[in-house]
């Protein structure tokens, strides 16, 4: 079976606080876009290798690959006939746009199918918590407001977004995630991003933030030089995606934005 993960884009990403065991809780709103992987999965015949990779370079060795990972957390449920992955990296990497994660999700969500695990997706997501911290999105793969780690998702009514366009360019920078973290100062929002996408479009630029955008921009000019670029271009909304490095428009219309020198995409929303 030939299946296609797909990226996701954050919307808005506050910061609320410091736990006690070291990580944040955080609100954001978890977007599918039509940017995606490919992903063959199917029965393994004798000679077969677990996993084989094609396309961008991952770095790492194989056998810490995502993909891998989230196969032998399932075999660790349920038994699991031997399986052979192949995935066709297209979605950049260290851009805060999920792919590792959705690459995770759909092999548990495809391994389940055609190997006929009969697992729910209650159980599916689950394990895929245990995978990688946005790979529970993507088994249902509809926007969710997401809160506390980014694990505790409720379904968002975006239907004002459906068919609107979108751009997404992610320059040649990466940004560790302590790195990201390293400029944060935790805090509540004025507005909560789940109130404020019921606020007309004209209204999101000044009110869904994304904490970590202020000090990716210091640190990297070319994220504001991106970002400006989308509003020039006729973006009623930009921001950058999760810790970064991406950035992402929103158009009314089909835009036509050129950016040469970065790995881009653009599409209509959909899901």
């Amino acid at each position: 079976m030939l299946t296609f993960p797909n990226a996701k884009i954050n919307l808005g990403l506050n910061i609320i606080e410091r736990r006690a065991d070291g990580y944040h809780n955080l609100e954001t709103i978890f977007v599918p876009i039509m940017w995606h992987d490919a992903l063959e999965v199917r029965f393994a015949s004798d000679g077969d290798k677990p996993l084989t990779l094609s396309g961008l370079t991952i770095d790492g060795e194989v056998e810490n690959n995502i993909c891998l990972k989230a196969l032998r957390l399932l075999a660790a449920e349920v038994d699991v006939p031997p399986m052979a992955l192949h995935l066709h990296k297209v979605v950049p990497m260290g851009a805060g746009l999920g792919a590792g994660s959705a690459d995770g999700a759909f092999v548990l969500k495809f391994v389940n199918e055609i190997a006929g695990l009969g697992l729910s997706n209650e159980r599916l997501c689950q394990i895929a918590a245990r995978v990688g911290a946005d790979c529970p999105f993507f088994i249902e793969n509809r926007p969710v407001y997401a809160t506390g780690i980014g694990d505790k998702m409720s379904a968002v009514n975006l239907d004002i977004l459906k068919g609107k366009h979108i751009v997404v360019a992610k320059p040649n920078v990466g940004i560790s995630t302590a790195e990201a973290y390293a400029s944060i100062t935790p805090h509540r929002p004025a507005v909560n991003v789940a109130n404020a996408i019921n606020q007309p479009l004209t209204r999101w630029r000044d009110l869904i933030i994304n904490d970590f955008e202020a000090g990716a921009i210091a640190r990297h000019s070319v994220i504001g030089e991106i970002k400006a670029a989308m509003y020039d271009g006729g973006a009623f909304y930009a921001s950058m995606s999760g810790s970064g490095s991406a950035v992402y428009g929103l158009f009314d219309e089909e835009p036509n934005l050129q950016f040469s020198d970065f790995a881009t995409w653009q599409g209509c929303l959909t899901w």
